[in-house]
């Protein structure tokens, strides 16, 4: 006789679940809404040195991606079509500016990438002009040098305006991104005082770099460079440049020439050959190769190798 009753109150018991799961469903605990925050921003960096600064100021707050292969060169490097078309997905799109991603003005001027917020990270820095004749433009139209990532005050310039562009993002995690970009702006301030210290004692102050990324980096530091090519290392170089180059070298007792690990030494060495000089890297980090990045080769690494070269070239203390 009392079947009906357990079978009743079990209804009832279900039905009470069942409202409850509703209501909860309907009506969120208070602070969380459906559409809770759980998508990171999608942060594009233009090519390697960005990619490394944008990750240090994101951390885990951002997916941050690469739009330039791992191992290639990026000057004049041009994106395909459907590199160009998933850049839509992004939140942040990294880039120096001065020229070393010519593709991104036609992309901001298309209209097409409004979601998107361009961050130019060489905005407000004072540039240095080109002394290369072959970049130039017919129109007298002024060349800048782009390399100021060489530079670690620069840099943390660079540091600064993505966080900047992070915050503005992403409001909420403001303390989160100045901290992180504080904390690696130390590791560049003690990346600066260290190459000074390094370089302070050196017999030489001229150095022979592959092509012409090296100003800010010599200008800081109170260096000379003679580049064998202009800013890009695809320059054209002359027969009459490479007799001036091999002329200085013998003339001012150099006995180190650089490379760079993205182009093919094969000239560097055989003027090193004929110049009776060695050929060693002086990075412009402007990408990784396939080894380095397996290898967590950083920003940070690659400057402090480059010191370790140019004290060498430069026969410093």
């Amino acid at each position: 006789m009392k079947k009906p009753l357990i079978i009743g109150m079990s209804i009832a018991i279900a039905a009470i679940i069942a409202s409850a799961i509703i209501i909860d469903v309907s009506e969120p605990k208070q602070g969380i809404s459906l559409h809770e925050k759980t998508t990171k921003l999608n942060v594009v960096a233009s090519f390697y040195p960005l990619y490394e600064f944008s990750k240090n100021v994101a951390r885990d707050k951002a997916e941050v991606s690469a739009f330039i292969p791992i191992g290639v060169e990026p000057h004049d490097w041009e994106p395909s079509a459907n590199d160009i078309l998933n850049l839509k997905e992004s939140s942040i799109f990294v880039y120096n500016g001065v020229g070393m991603e010519p593709f991104v003005d036609k992309l901001i001027d298309s209209g097409e990438y409004n979601n998107v917020k361009f961050v130019e990270t060489t905005e407000g820095i004072n540039l240095i002009q080109t002394n290369d004749e072959h970049q130039n433009e017919p129109d007298n139209h002024t060349v800048y040098n782009p390399h100021v990532w060489l530079d670690p005050v620069l840099a943390k310039h660079q540091v600064m305006m993505i966080k900047d562009a992070m915050i503005d993002a992403d409001p909420d995690n403001k303390k989160y991104y100045e901290d992180n970009a504080n904390a690696y702006s130390i590791k560049l301030d003690e990346l600066n005082s260290k190459i000074q210290t390094e370089l302070s004692h050196c017999k030489k102050d001229t150095f022979m770099p592959f092509h012409d990324a090296y100003s800010y980096f010599a200008n800081r530091y109170g260096l000379k460079t003679l580049p064998l090519s202009g800013v890009s290392p695809e320059s054209e170089v002359t027969a009459t440049d490479l007799r001036e180059f091999v002329d200085f070298i013998q003339k001012n007792e150099i006995k180190t020439i650089y490379s760079e690990e993205l182009v093919d030494p094969k000239l560097a060495t055989t003027l090193a050959e004929e110049a009776d000089a060695q050929v060693l890297i002086f990075s412009p980090l402007e990408g990784l190769t396939n080894q380095e990045t397996i290898d967590g080769i950083t920003y940070l690494d690659k400057m402090n190798e480059n010191v370790q070269n140019l004290k060498i070239g430069l026969e410093c203390q």
